[in-house]
């Protein structure tokens, strides 16, 4: 090794110790006679001071160090003279007096500052992100990264199972995103399919008789990007045999816990997680995947509403439409121009238009208001009281602001989902370090696509329905509930699972049910179906967004901090400039060849 210890390990008790330590300048401060250097390794920094008394070839060479050079140097760690110490710095009471060292590498300056967390353009950031991995945030983030996924196979380890890999070239079939294609140079004119997720494969795993199985999984998909999504992801990815939905529930949930006890023990967490059914989390927030850290929920105004002399409630309750809202805290207050860019926000989202009511500007009892206070377009159609039954529906106070949607149910519920989110994060509600994981249950099998007017999973075809909604498949296949679970946390999706069909017979009769032909079935998924007929064991797994939990441990925007190397928002990994074309030569072994738009 080059060097005997890291930077950020020194302290007191290595006083008088000789050390070898190799890393980057951070600082370099010239006083004159002293040179002081900020050394910094991925463990930490220390402080090196090059006296020209203890050896002037030393301080000639550090009189040539600048930002981001690769330094090693030798020498005796010293207590810092009374008043200089640093008490930012787990080192800050020690610094090595430099006896001998020498460059290994001296830098460009850098195209932005690694020794501080200063803002960067994103793009920047990722044309030189070995540079960005540097900074001291992107370190701990990694760090993290490593951490949690070492836990996890600990933890599944000690519950007995076992890590297997699966391929990632396999057969291109309707998982629900488009596939990445790979063409085949044996094989002209065919292509492998890189994985979305192993869905099929572990399902056979459990067929071949493994019954706990789990792996750190790459997978693909060819999706626009956005904060949470990248075209290649990684997940942690489980399945067990013989199984019922709350072993795997239960199974999660003393992962997570333990999991987050000891890796950031800072963080509080709700517990027991709640269970929350698909319907009333939509009733309640608007959304599968609500934000639990504050309340501000959905309530139905319609009762109300339709006894106002308002038309547009009244019309659009006539229609099967729903009005309904939520509560700011405390916005009344809300200006003319903070209103309407609410209502553009609305309107951007899919509703004709928000309607607003503020509740006077002072604190005190509903019993208190007077029409005179309140400020609402609607405000001439309603009643007093029907504004105050609304304000209780709501849960409102005085000085309160209430935020109401008519429309569709499907359009009102999206939209003040948003809105929720967005005064949450206005108004700061969250609890300040509570992790909020929850379980959504009790999904609808099937959806209806609007446009094609077929049925499509909710979750994958590959879930089982409920038992008690079976009879339901054929007759009223909108009303049949799948064994179908989420995993959500603070407004995030981080995973998703069911109880799998293990019977050839009702895999078969789902797929009919999704328009599938029996000659496309048995292209598409004749392996699985015959894996069936060889004694598939019931079992169910669940798949978890590792880049997202990562993420919301380490309290950043976007999964793009907690990977090492990402693509950007236009999927386009800026490092090495991919994707890009490729020659003429390879096309042809390949046996493809470009059209011309």
């Amino acid at each position: 090794m080059l060097k005997t210890h890291s930077c950020g390990e020194l302290n007191k008790r290595h006083v008088g110790a000789q050390v070898t330590l190799a890393g980057w300048v951070d600082r370099r401060r010239d006083h004159g006679g002293l040179i002081f250097i900020d050394l910094r390794d991925r463990e930490g920094i220390v402080q090196v001071v090059f006296n020209p008394e203890t050896s002037k070839l030393c301080h000639a060479i550090a009189s040539e160090m600048h930002n981001e050079y690769v330094v090693r140097v030798s020498g005796e760690v010293a207590l810092r003279p009374p008043g200089t110490e640093n008490p930012t710095l787990p080192t800050g009471d020690v610094e090595v007096v430099a006896q001998n060292t020498d460059i290994l590498n001296p830098s460009k300056t850098p195209p932005f500052y690694i020794n501080e967390d200063a803002e960067v353009e994103e793009s920047l950031r990722l044309k030189y992100r070995y540079l960005d991995l540097r900074r001291a945030r992107m370190q701990e983030n990694l760090l993290l990264r490593h951490r949690v996924i070492k836990y996890i196979r600990d933890f599944l380890d000690a519950k007995a199972f076992i890590e297997i890999e699966t391929p990632i070239l396999i057969k291109s079939t309707p998982e629900g995103a488009r596939d990445y294609l790979v063409p085949s140079r044996l094989h002209p004119g065919e292509f492998y399919a890189l994985p979305q997720s192993p869905q099929q494969l572990k399902q056979l795993l459990m067929v071949a008789g493994t019954e706990k199985y789990f792996q750190i999984a790459k997978c693909f998909r060819d999706e626009d990007t956005r904060a949470d999504r990248q075209p290649e992801f990684t997940q942690l990815d489980l399945e067990m045999s013989f199984v019922e939905e709350e072993d795997i529930l239960n199974l999660m949930e003393t992962l997570f816990t333990s999991m987050i006890e000891a890796i950031k023990p800072d963080l509080r967490l709700v517990k027991p997680f709640p269970r929350l059914s698909y319907t009333e989390a939509m009733e309640r927030y608007g959304t599968d995947k609500p934000d639990l850290r504050f309340g501000l929920e959905i309530r139905d105004l319609s009762d109300i509403a339709v006894q106002s002399s308002f038309s547009i409630f009244r019309s659009v309750i006539a229609n099967g439409g729903k009005v309904k809202g939520i509560c700011a805290p405390g916005c009344a207050a809300y200006t003319r121009g903070q209103l309407e860019e609410l209502n553009k926000m609305a309107q951007a989202l899919g509703a004709e238009g928000l309607v607003t009511i503020s509740l006077g500007t002072s604190a005190g009892s509903l019993n208190d208001l007077t029409i005179e206070m309140v400020r609402s377009v609607a405000a001439k159609f309603l009643t007093l009281d029907q504004i105050k039954q609304m304000a209780e529906r709501l849960g409102a106070n005085m000085g309160d602001l209430l935020l109401i949607i008519a429309g569709e149910p499907e359009v009102v519920s999206m939209v003040l989902a948003e809105l929720r989110q967005e005064m949450g994060r206005r108004l700061k509600l969250a609890t300040p370090n509570l992790t909020a994981f929850a379980f959504i249950v009790d999904f609808p099998l099937l959806k209806r696509n609007e446009e094609t007017g077929q049925w499509e999973s909710e979750h994958h075809p590959f879930t089982a329905p409920r038992d008690e909604d079976m009879s339901l498949l054929d007759t009223s296949p909108e009303k049949v509930r799948g064994k179908h679970y989420d995993m959500i946390c603070n407004g995030y999706e981080i995973g998703g699972g069911s109880l799998r069909i293990h019977t050839s017979e009702l895999q078969r009769r789902v797929f009919r049910l999704l328009g599938y032909s029996d000659a496309e079935i048995d292209v598409q998924f004749g392996h699985m179906l015959e894996a069936f007929e060889y004694g598939a064991p019931p079992h169910g797994g669940i798949a978890l967004g590792l880049d997202r939990i990562v993420m919301l441990l380490a309290g950043e925007e976007t999964i793009r901090e907690v990977i090492a190397f990402p693509k950007n928002q236009s999927a386009v990994d800026l490092t090495f400039n991919a994707p890009s074309p490729v020659s003429e030569a390879q096309l042809a072994e390949l046996h493809l060849r470009l059209r011309e738009e």
